[in-house]
């Protein structure tokens, strides 16, 4: 039980991921008179960026974010659409992707540890996982929360631990994400640390944050985890209480007076990374376009206002430097659903 604690923590805390270098040896281009070289076309037509879940979710508004500031800064001068594709926590998106598109350096997605989680676990795997893709860059950083209706007899945490832990089968926690995949594992991490059999808890899955938070305000579950950017706009109105985070220190803006679980009893963290990804057969020409452009979107005002807007921490990371790190999570994933019996 230690070994667990340990193993998540030490995964949660690192979340966050990196990418491939080119994949497919395709070309594309015509040659350029003065330097003698092939000049890329790329891109030649419209650019579609897949959210794999329902709206309202950390997928899909990063989805959004990222079309929007690469269109209205003209970094790219095609037009980009988004796409939701729910279903499995990605996994039903992926199967289809990397398969049918795997070659479609038109359609690009965003995902999350999912990706990591979804392929390595026994239940409901996914055979297909990072490695039958392309990533292409890490852009943010986010944090879990717990979160409960306005009107929620559970006043903070540990209230929700204690009844948790009276009667598992009288509280129901429900996410964005199968069994065993990110919203699950931030919502059972808290109860684990509190003393509490992670495999009594009992969760009930959705298709992305936003269906999740509608279960909620539907009376359909008592608590949701789910990502701390995505639950602004219900606590401004009224709707929800976010009764802990699980970043290391307070978040800001309207989230400033929630508590990190650590500081409502509770030694734990969890950090969640988000990152787009493209077709494992990417042409180095597509390839090189996004590795550019995707850094260049990072640094511009527009994005960073993206990001404040959002909640959403700064975290880029190039390709290179993504793929990486996806290496590495992916041991520790591992490591950790091995610990919950969970593993493939």
């Amino acid at each position: 039980m230690k070994k667990f604690g340990t193993l998540l923590l030490t995964g949660a805390l690192a979340l966050s991921l990196a990418a491939c270098s080119g994949g497919g040896t395709k070309e594309a281009g015509t040659k350029d008179a003065d330097a003698g070289k092939t000049a890329s076309t790329y891109p030649e037509k419209p650019i579609v960026i897949v959210a794999p879940s329902g709206a309202g979710g950390g997928w899909d508004l990063t989805a959004r974010a990222t079309a929007k500031v690469l269109g209205e800064t003209k970094l790219v001068d095609k037009s980009i659409t988004v796409e939701n594709k729910p279903g499995g926590g990605g996994a039903v998106f992926l199967a289809e992707y990397a398969t049918k598109d795997k070659d479609n350096q038109y359609k690009l997605f965003i995902s999350s540890p999912p990706i990591l989680i979804n392929n390595d676990k026994k239940e409901g795997n996914s055979p297909y996982g990072y490695n039958d893709t392309t990533p292409l860059a890490q852009l943010t950083r986010d944090y879990g929360a717990l979160v409960v209706k306005e009107d929620s007899p559970f006043t903070d945490l540990k209230s929700a631990l204690d009844a948790i832990k009276a009667d598992p089968t009288k509280v129901t926690l429900a996410g964005g994400s199968a069994p065993g995949s990110m919203d699950h594992l931030v919502g059972i991490l808290p109860a684990f640390k509190y003393g509490i059999d992670p495999k009594s808890v009992k969760y009930v899955s959705y298709d992305g944050g936003g269906e999740a938070i509608a279960a909620l305000l539907g009376g359909n579950a008592d608590i949701i985890a789910t990502d701390a950017s995505s639950v602004g706009e219900y606590v401004k109105a009224g709707k929800v209480r976010v009764l802990a985070v699980s970043s290391t220190e307070r978040l800001g803006g309207v989230l400033a007076e929630v508590p990190t679980y650590k500081e409502a009893g509770v030694d734990a963290e969890f950090t969640i990374w988000r990152g787009i990804f493209g077709p494992k057969e990417m042409s180095e020409d597509a390839f090189g376009y996004w590795d550019e452009k995707l850094k260049a979107m990072s640094e511009t005002e527009e994005w960073k206002s993206e990001l404040e807007k959002n909640g959403w921490e700064s975290e880029f990371k190039n390709a290179d430097d993504f793929k990486t790190f996806l290496d590495e999570q992916d041991k520790l994933i591992i490591e950790l659903l091995t610990a919950l019996d969970m593993q493939k």
